[in-house]
């Protein structure tokens, strides 16, 4: 930038400097004030009006705590979509968006074990949690008593315990069962598991279990299918070579 020079006051013939001024500070962008009533979120923080009556920020407050527990099901079926769509890219998606894999992968899990349809909106994500080791038949069952006496998920998780303690009746013989030995590491990353969805830890691995059990099912299912429509299309194969051919005359 070039310098302009001037004539010195008190000392004719000398010359100064000027250095150049800095450019004058653009004002800095005033933030959004909320208006009377209203709730202003960001990625950093809320913001809430200087005068907010005490109805208002009770009512902010459960909507923060709806838009939370909603977030729940948001990522479950997100990684559901991913895992579905992008078997070889959903976790590179995951690490993309800065997520935790275990904890997406509880959320899915939750979203797998109640569609849409038989989600209750009037109970929260964790409710569904805890009865996601049910069977379909139970789960709906605990979700209508839930409801209907607006169980919390204490509440729920009580009466779970109290029903089953209930079931072993004094005579009634107990199922046959077989202990199971794993290493003290593996046992308490079942546990953080469990904590983590907020269930049971033995509701928890009977469900992981179980749907592990279903998958391989399925995917035996899914290999005896087309080993019949393999089997099936070398016969037709077959028969269309030892079919007999017209020949004209």
């Amino acid at each position: 930038m070039a310098h302009r020079a001037e004539q010195t006051a008190g000392s004719p013939g000398g010359t100064a400097t000027t250095l150049p001024q800095p450019p004058p500070r653009q004002p800095r962008a005033a933030a959004a004030t909320p208006r009377r009533g209203q709730v202003l979120t960001t990625r950093v923080g809320l913001q809430m009006p200087a005068k907010m009556a005490y109805d208002e920020w009770e009512r902010a407050g459960r909507q923060l705590s709806d838009v939370l527990d909603s977030s729940s099901w948001w990522l479950g079926d997100w990684l559901v979509y991913g895992k579905d769509h992008y078997t070889d890219r959903y976790q590179r998606g995951i690490r993309a968006a800065g997520l935790s894999y275990q904890t997406l992968r509880n959320y899915a899990w939750v979203s797998r074990r109640f569609d849409h349809t038989r989600r209750r909106a009037a109970l929260s994500f964790q409710h569904h949690a805890e009865l996601a080791s049910l069977p379909v038949a139970e789960q709906d069952l605990w979700l209508d008593r839930a409801e209907q006496q607006q169980w919390t998920t204490k509440q729920l998780r009580g009466a779970i315990r109290a029903a089953r303690e209930s079931e072993l009746q004094p005579g009634t013989p107990a199922e046959p069962s077989r202990r199971l030995e794993v290493p003290g590491s593996r046992l308490e990353w079942w546990h953080k598991a469990a904590e983590q969805l907020g269930v049971d830890f033995e509701q928890w691995v009977t469900a992981a279990l179980d749907s592990a059990a279903a998958t391989a099912l399925e995917e035996l299912e899914e290999l005896k299918e087309l080993k019949e429509l393999k089997d099936l299309d070398e016969l037709e194969e077959r028969a269309e070579g030892n079919r007999p051919v017209a020949i004209g005359a």
